[in-house]
């Protein structure tokens, strides 16, 4: 993923097929269906991101690449911190599990109109390094926004009810951590295809995980 506009288009695609399997099961799963659709997201990102390598290589109009760094944008800095932790809130079973998201759909909604902001007032770029598209967004207090993205994104799913899904929080906070270590620059473009990758566990979970409460859920009942 993330290496050349070959490889966002043929993961696009199969992370596609791996999210209509998802939708596929999701009726078994009362609460289910915004996670379930999360891959097929996360694959159509990955698609737009084919368009921004097209047109940073000079193979479609400028116009066009300028509107899929708009889509991509949008969806990594506005979209997925409210749609993740949301997502999460929907399908816990207590309404102590699912008030315990609130803060993170809250701290979500911050992150996403700041960046949303940012992106309107200060602009961005983005040009071609070695096996990734590096994202520029001019804004001050970096570093504390991303922290807040992080939180909002891993928080929920490390704090909710079903151990698949803390599992699949932890995986993602690690990945999270390796990524930033290997690139800065790139975080946005590798992180975001990371997580459309990972996301084949959200279909695993659907088709395989048994119907039933998590542990914690039991204990909090």
């Amino acid at each position: 993923m993330c290496f050349s506009p070959e490889a966002d288009l043929a993961g696009g695609a199969l992370i596609a097929a791996i999210g209509v399997d998802a939708l596929r099961h999701v009726h078994k799963r009362h609460g289910h269906l915004a996670i379930a659709a999360l891959p097929l997201l996360l694959a159509a990102h990955q698609l737009d991101e084919s368009l921004v390598w097209f047109g940073l290589e000079g193979h479609v109009p400028r116009s066009v690449e300028h509107v899929a760094v708009w889509i991509y944008l949008l969806v990594a800095f506005v979209v997925l911190p409210v749609f993740v932790p949301a997502a999460v809130l929907a399908f816990e079973p207590t309404r102590r599990r699912r008030w315990s998201m609130v803060p993170f759909v809250a701290l979500g909604l911050a992150v996403a109109g700041i960046l949303a902001h940012a992106m309107v007032r200060d602009g961005f770029s983005a040009a071609i390094r070695p096996y990734h598209i590096a994202y520029s967004l001019h804004m001050g207090n970096a570093l504390a926004v991303i922290v807040c993205y992080v939180v909002a994104v891993c928080g929920a799913l490390l704090l909710s009810g079903d151990r698949h899904v803390v599992v699949f929080g932890l995986v993602n906070l690690v990945a999270i951590v390796v990524i930033a270590r290997l690139t800065v620059d790139g975080f946005a473009s590798v992180w975001c295809g990371w997580a459309a990758v990972s996301s084949g566990a959200i279909t695993a979970h659907l088709r395989f995980a048994p119907h039933r409460r998590g542990s914690l859920d039991r204990l909090a009942a």
